[in-house]
């Protein structure tokens, strides 16, 4: 049995290997401003997530207990990372007893070996795929065509995308940014025989999908499939891959080979823990009760399913997110993408912005802490200011990561990284902070820039401050993006005309006071009672 090591202090984890698909080649600001330039992305992301939220909240609304079951999926899954190192070691002796072989993947390198090797090993020159973002995330596709060997992904959207050689920008649909216009242009393009007049009409859209990956089914006997997981049960070696269409459980039953690389995150420790996954993750995800296709598989077994079943635990840099204890709630993810659909700034970026597998708010701080965030120059480390920091993914994760938490907690450790490397560090935040500091330690000098403001900015022309010169701290990166609105009167100002107005009035008589208690708040009858009948409503 193998010796796992992980979140051992005397032993330093590794990040990512370079190799993943992880980083992207430029900034989140310089890549999502090239994305916001696409209308139909934005059309596009505006619809679909619009609807599955809507889908969602229809599902959730129906569970009374919803807020327990986030409890218990984000207590198992505390279980999980406080016990992971034996929790492993058991799933391991788990599948080599039902019949499985195990093979420890520490990057992605030597995930995408062994994955080769067993494939070249059975003389297979084309695998079949179930959708997997572990297998994106060690760019597995590119390692096995570099040895001649085709993968082919089963499912409908990871399909469009990879015959389009695009990537995926969304964790539940991949193809998310395109429409069915495009979609009918990549298999005319990409499909042999295909009927030209086909029409961008979904069913026919999917007929021919089907056709042209049925015709690669039905030479499965004797093939390879690769798959992932989403959960893997430590105490009976069990993995769970759900889904929607079918197609991966054809991958799954058919071939006499199935590979599956699985990120040491997704173990759960017991079978009877998936009741509390199995209802959290279809309602997040598909706002479905529960998802169509919910394959379980255990080894092998003779005359049913594949003869020969190879589990690659991956790390590639999981173990650098444990070893952080204020982020390591990050491995707790499982991918639902709730997170995605709620987010404004996803929303209107998608997920190519992101430059990683993982897009989104939990890209944000998965892929940083997974990759290291190695200088100032490094994409990853614009990945936690991709957020509002408005707390909706918060609100809607099924296991009750703390994004936004992180988020600060990651600026901070890129913000003390910079200090360190740069000595006593002074950007345009030190100097905008600092001055703010002081300012509002003294109540007189904060008084009267306030009182200034006003009168400075009604000199300008418009409802709001334009784009404000570069050589000023802070602001004009404020400005270049957003309207600033001009301050109106600050509250002092308003008290102290308040009192004058009051002073000038004179003093208010018993009988004046009386008289305006009288008058009901709302002005009329109808109006008190329309308003009590909505609060009863709302109550």
């Amino acid at each position: 049995m193998s010796t796992v090591h992980l979140g051992i202090p005397s032993v330093r984890p590794q990040h990512a290997s370079p190799g993943s698909h992880l980083r992207g080649e430029q900034g989140f600001p310089a890549a999502a401003r090239d994305e916001l330039g696409n209308e139909t992305l934005r059309g596009n992301l505006r619809h679909a997530t619009s609807t599955i939220q809507s889908k969602r909240s229809a599902v959730v609304r129906e569970v009374r207990d919803w807020q327990k079951l986030r409890n218990a999926g984000s207590a198992l899954k505390w279980q999980v990372t406080d016990h992971l190192p034996e929790l492993l070691e058991q799933l391991e002796a788990s599948v080599t007893a039902a019949g499985g072989v195990v093979h420890w993947a520490r990057d992605a390198e030597e995930a995408g070996e062994i994955v080769t090797r067993l494939t070249l090993e059975r003389g297979a020159r084309e695998v079949l795929k179930v959708k997997s973002m572990a297998t994106q995330e060690i760019g597995l596709n590119e390692v096995l065509e570099h040895a001649g060997i085709r993968a082919i992904e089963s499912d409908l959207a990871e399909l469009i995308v990879q015959l389009a050689d695009d990537t995926p920008s969304h964790i539940l649909v991949p193809a998310i940014h395109r429409n069915r216009a495009e979609i009918r242009e990549i298999f005319l393009a990409a499909m042999p025989d295909l009927d030209p007049s086909i029409t961008d009409e979904p069913s026919e859209l999917a007929e021919a999908a089907r056709r042209f990956l049925r015709e690669k089914f039905l030479d499965m006997p004797g093939s390879v499939a690769i798959s992932g997981a989403n959960f893997a049960v430590a105490d009976t070696g069990t993995l769970v891959v759900v889904e929607s269409e079918g197609n991966g459980r054809m991958c799954l039953t058919l071939p006499r080979t199935l590979i599956s690389v699985v990120g040491i995150e997704k173990i759960v420790p017991s079978f009877q823990d998936l009741e509390v996954f199995l209802q959290l993750l279809p309602r997040s995800s598909t706002g479905e009760r529960m998802n169509p296709y919910t394959t379980l598989f255990t080894g092998v077994h003779d005359g049913d399913g594949p003869e020969d079943f190879h589990l690659v635990l991956l790390d590639n840099g999981r173990s650098a997110v444990l070893e952080d204890p204020e982020g390591r709630s990050a491995l707790h993810c499982i991918r639902c993408s709730a997170c995605l659909n709620v987010c404004p700034v996803y929303t209107r970026t998608g997920g190519h912005a992101y430059g990683s597998t993982y897009p989104g708010p939990i890209g944000a701080i998965l892929s940083p802490q997974m990759t290291g965030m190695t200088g100032t120059d490094d994409p990853n480390s614009t990945l936690p200011y991709a957020s509002s920091l408005c707390g909706a993914c918060y609100d809607v994760c099924p296991v009750k990561i703390d994004i936004p938490e992180i988020l600060v907690h990651l600026r901070t450790k890129d913000v003390d990284r910079r200090r360190e490397e740069h000595g006593e560090f002074r950007s345009t935040w030190d100097v905008a902070l600092k001055g703010a500091s002081r300012l509002m330690s003294s109540p007189r000098a904060y008084d009267i820039a306030v009182r200034a403001a006003g009168p400075v900015s009604s000199m300008l022309p418009g409802k709001n401050i334009g784009k404000l010169p570069g050589m000023l701290p802070l602001m004009p990166g404020w400005t270049d993006h957003r309207d600033l609105p001009k301050p109106g009167p600050s509250f002092r100002t308003w008290w102290d005309q308040r009192e004058k107005d009051r002073a000038e009035q004179g003093p208010v008589t018993d009988a004046e006071a009386s008289a305006a208690a009288s008058v009901p708040a709302s002005g009329t009858e109808d109006d008190t009672g329309a308003e009590g009948a909505g609060n009863e409503e709302r109550s």
